[in-house]
C-alpha cells in the first residue's frame, strides 16, 4: 500500500489531496486567487494531519503538469521537487487536462459513446485543450487553440463530445450551436484526479527527474520591460 500526495496549482483553485492507493484518504481545497504559495504546504500538513499520516510515510509526490497558469505551475512544481528532494521519494507529473477528462468520464452514464474535451482558459478567444476518448486515449493532442465557429467541427459531426473547464463559456459563445455539443460547468482541476491517475504511474514507476523537471506550460511566457517616461 502507497500514500500518494497530490498537488493542484494549475488553476485559481488550490487542491491537495492523499490517496492510499487509489482510495481518497483526505482533502484540502482554496478558492482564494493569487494565494497558492502562502496556504500550499499548510494544506499539505492539513491532509497529512487529518489522516494521521506522517510525512515521512508518504511514498510518493504527484503534481498537476500542466498546461494552466504560469504562476501556478511553477509554485506546484517547485514545492513537490522540494518535498521529493528532503524526503528522497519518486515525483509524479500529471497532465492536466488528462485529470480534468478523468473526473467527467468517472462521472459519466454511457462514456463509451462520447469525446471529452476539456478546456481551459488562455485569455481572449485561445484555450488549452485537448479531446480524449473515454478510456483517455488522444484523439487530438493537447494544444492551444483559438476558438472559432468550425472548431471542433469534424469531431461534432461523427460523435457527442462533452466539452468542460473554465473555457466552456467562452466556447458556447463562439462555437457554432450543434446538437452534439455538451457543455458542463464548474469542472475544475483537481488533487483528486491527479491522485488517481499518479497511481499507474507509479506502479509503472513513470517518474521525473526531481532536479530537472519542469512543467508543460505549452506556451512560452514573455516578459517585458516597462516603458521609462
Amino acid at each position: 500500500m502507497a500514500y500518494i500526495l497530490s498537488l493542484e496549482t494549475s488553476s485559481s483553485v488550490c487542491s491537495v489531496a492523499l490517496h492510499q492507493d487509489q482510495q481518497l484518504l483526505t482533502y484540502a481545497e482554496l478558492r482564494l486567487e493569487k494565494s497558492h504559495s502562502s496556504h500550499i504546504t499548510v494544506m499539505v500538513n492539513q491532509v497529512l494531519e487529518y489522516a494521521s499520516v506522517s510525512l515521512k510515510e508518504v511514498d510518493a509526490v504527484a503534481v498537476s503538469g500542466g498546461p494552466g497558469s504560469y504562476t501556478g505551475l511553477r509554485i506546484g512544481s517547485g514545492t513537490a521537487k522540494g518535498l521529493c528532494y528532503s524526503l528522497d521519494i519518486p515525483l509524479i507529473a500529471v497532465d492536466t487536462l488528462m485529470s480534468m477528462a478523468q473526473q467527467v468520464i468517472g462521472t459519466t452514464p454511457n462514456k463509451e459513446g462520447f469525446l471529452y474535451c476539456p478546456m481551459l482558459d488562455a485569455r481572449r478567444s485561445e484555450v488549452y485543450t485537448c479531446i480524449v476518448t473515454h478510456d483517455l486515449n488522444t484523439a487530438l493532442p493537447v494544444e492551444p487553440l483559438i476558438l472559432e465557429s468550425s472548431s471542433f467541427a469534424p469531431y461534432l459531426e461523427t460523435q457527442p463530445v462533452v466539452f468542460f473547464g473554465n473555457g466552456v463559456t467562452k466556447a458556447k459563445e463562439l462555437l457554432a450551436p450543434h446538437e452534439n455539443a455538451f457543455y458542463l460547468e464548474n469542472v475544475k482541476p483537481s488533487a483528486k484526479a491527479i491522485g488517481e491517475l499518479a497511481f499507474a504511474k507509479l506502479q509503472a514507476q513513470q517518474f521525473e527527474d526531481v532536479a530537472y523537471y519542469e512543467p508543460f506550460y505549452l506556451k512560452e511566457v514573455y516578459i517585458t520591460k516597462p516603458s521609462i517616461k
